[in-house]
């Protein structure tokens, strides 16, 4: 059992987010929550009947409680029948009942859940297992290229590797493209199809909706969309463009990453062949930045994560902030040996905010100092992720 960078209290009610098969189920089954009655929505059974008469979930919830002595009430996928919150809410009123509600669509869940989150259930979104918490665990992989290009989704981590990309593929095939159909949330599969394989091949690039309608036939208004979507469905996020600058224009528009790198291989079909080295240049940037992601909120920092670039391209991959202070600044190189023009963005950032903490993280084995950059192997920067952010 690989044990989470996270802890839930015992005291509180949780709706815990994020794509399927991060592991969600699993991390409130190792709770050993006593007296828990678990409702599973992905039972066909089970969505239908509360889907047609949601009240039922309320008198049998009160059964259990009265007459069981159930202590927590577990709901898995809620998303899928969003009016079951309204009546979790009455019993959050009603009994001291605790409850853990999965989903995987924050786009219904904040429609849905709004009311829930005055003090009464607390929000928390799942990723995929950190490097921390592999390394904690004793995991062993084969190197850092086997995490890059299969990823590290808790329910595919667990596979054997020769089988990953089989389960990779049934993922993007059946969750990605057809069950977000499903969900109502496109209408044209095949189009809806073509555009994620574009934006996997474009991950970590500054967005142009018009550019990428372009190369998958779509409008750039349908584009804007279908981006909004991944969103919607925790499968990717946008890095906003640091604004705040007193001598440069910056640019605005923001980066797209998704939220695993073996998603993105997955969808442009690298799970064969070793990894060249541009493909592993953009993986080993959005691993990285989905680790800070992850450890960042998990440790409830109230941190933002953003890009810096300026006008006339000097750029710096990471930027991470707590409301408009910068708490340091990364750029992310997969590779062993250092070049000056790696620096170059960082050192223009300086001019901006010269006592700001500078790092280069890459594949060297050793740290040391660079006309006051550290320069980092990424193992010593996923360590110190913690102390960097408080």
């Amino acid at each position: 059992m690989i044990s989470r960078y996270f802890e839930l209290s015992s005291e509180y009610s949780y709706i815990l987010v994020g794509p399927r098969q991060t592991g969600k189920s699993l991390y409130i089954k190792s709770l050993s929550a006593p007296n828990a009655w678990t409702v599973n929505l992905l039972l066909s059974r089970s969505f239908l009947k509360y889907e047609r008469e949601p009240f039922l979930f309320r008198e049998e919830a009160l059964f259990q409680i009265q007459k069981r002595g159930v202590k927590t009430i577990v709901v898995d996928e809620i998303q899928k029948v969003p009016l079951l919150l309204d009546e979790v809410h009455q019993l959050l009123e009603e009994t001291d009942c605790r409850f853990l509600l999965t989903g995987s669509s924050a786009r219904k869940l904040k429609k849905g859940a709004a009311n829930l989150l005055g003090g009464r259930a607390i929000f928390k979104r799942i990723y995929p297992f950190t490097y921390l918490e592999l390394d904690r665990a004793k995991m062993s992989f084969s190197g850092l290229d086997e995490l890059l290009q299969f990823g590290t989704i808790a329910g595919i981590f667990v596979k054997p590797t020769a089988s990953r990309p089989s389960f990779l593929r049934t993922y993007v095939d059946t969750y990605l493209k057809e069950e977000i159909q499903i969900e109502g949330l496109v209408r044209g599969l095949s189009g809806f199809a073509h555009f994620l394989e574009v934006a996997a091949q474009s991950v970590g690039e500054v967005v142009n909706y018009s550019k990428v309608g372009r190369d998958c036939s779509q409008n750039s208004n349908t584009v804007k969309n279908y981006f909004e979507i991944l969103e919607d469905t925790l499968v990717g996020y946008r890095l906003p463009a640091w604004s705040e600058s007193r001598r440069k224009q910056l640019a605005s528009h923001p980066k797209f990453y998704f939220f695993d790198t073996g998603v993105v291989c997955a969808l442009s079909s690298r799970l064969v062949d070793p990894l060249d080295a541009p493909l592993r240049g953009r993986l080993f940037e959005q691993w990285l930045i989905n680790e800070v992601r992850a450890i960042s909120e998990y440790q409830e920092k109230d941190c933002s994560l953003h890009y810096w670039r300026t006008q006339e391209g000097d750029e710096v991959d990471l930027l991470v902030c707590r409301g408009k202070k910068p708490l340091f600044a990364a750029e992310i190189k997969a590779h062993s040996e250092v070049k000056t023009e790696h620096f170059v963005g960082l050192k223009e950032l300086r001019q901006d905010y010269p006592d700001l903490p500078l790092l280069l993280v890459c594949l060297v084995t050793e740290p040391y100092l660079s006309d006051g950059i550290q320069v980092l192997p990424w193992t010593e920067f996923l360590t110190q992720i913690k102390e960097l952010i408080n």
